[in-house]
């Protein structure tokens, strides 16, 4: 709530400067002015934003409820179920940060984080958290998680407008607490990332081995240390 509560400030911040310009220029009174002007635009704006957040949680619950009742009928643990996760990363973000205005590095992120979010819902996956420069989704299928992993480099990667990405993807259990999820493959597609090389997508050999035959060539690549994991073979992938 407080994140959503900045987002909605920040928002309004721009045209509430413009309409302070507009009416009281650079006198002194534009400090009390801006206040004014903001105040009033958040209570204009309240009861409609309220409405709309109202709806949206009642979606998320019952899309919610939903997955709970399809879980309680496979798995014995409610909280536990088998996924696969893709973590999405901007290539050397922290050196093209060191490069960018401080409004154009916002501005890359929420674009970044918007097409992302476009992807996953169109293979009706699930945005779990945006942590920075990454993005954090999951799947309960294989094939649809790979189809946005290859659509988030189609719609950012390729785009010359955009930095590179990343993505690696990994299967297994995973844990669901407080909409968030926790276990070795969250921790495995992060870790891959690392390893994939620009615009390409990197998966664990679990995942390869749910991914059909006849639909994609797998190719296993020189074993590495993998933090937290030992020694790895990461694999790489492509549709036939």
């Amino acid at each position: 709530m407080a994140r959503l509560s900045d987002w909605e400030v920040s928002a309004l911040l721009t045209r509430v400067l413009e309409l302070a310009r507009e009416r009281a220029g650079d006198h002194e009174g534009a400090d009390g002015d801006r206040l004014a002007i903001g105040l009033r635009m958040i209570e204009e704006f309240s009861e409609p934003f309220e409405e709309l957040l109202v709806y949206v949680w009642r979606r998320h619950l019952a899309a919610a409820v939903g997955r709970m009742e399809a879980l309680g009928a496979r798995e014995e643990d409610l909280h536990t179920t088998r996924l696969t996760v893709g973590f999405a990363d901007i290539v050397q973000f922290t050196a093209l940060s060191n490069q960018l205005t401080e409004e154009r590095i916002g501005d890359l992120v929420e674009l970044f984080e918007a097409r992302c979010a476009d992807v996953v819902a169109s293979q009706r996956g699930r945005v779990i958290k945006s942590i920075g420069d990454s993005v954090l989704f999951v799947h309960e299928q294989p094939v649809p998680a790979y189809e946005i992993a290859e659509g988030i480099i189609t719609v950012i990667g390729r785009d010359t407008r955009m930095p590179d990405v990343r993505v690696g993807l990994a299967s297994g259990l995973v844990v669901q607490r407080l909409g968030d999820v926790f276990g070795p493959p969250v921790n495995m597609a992060a870790r891959l990332t690392a390893v994939a090389r620009r615009n390409r997508v990197i998966i664990d050999a679990e995942t390869a081995g749910l991914l059909p035959d006849d639909q994609f060539e797998t190719r296993r690549l020189a074993a590495r240390p993998v933090r937290g994991f030992g020694i790895v073979e990461p694999v790489a992938v492509r549709r036939t």
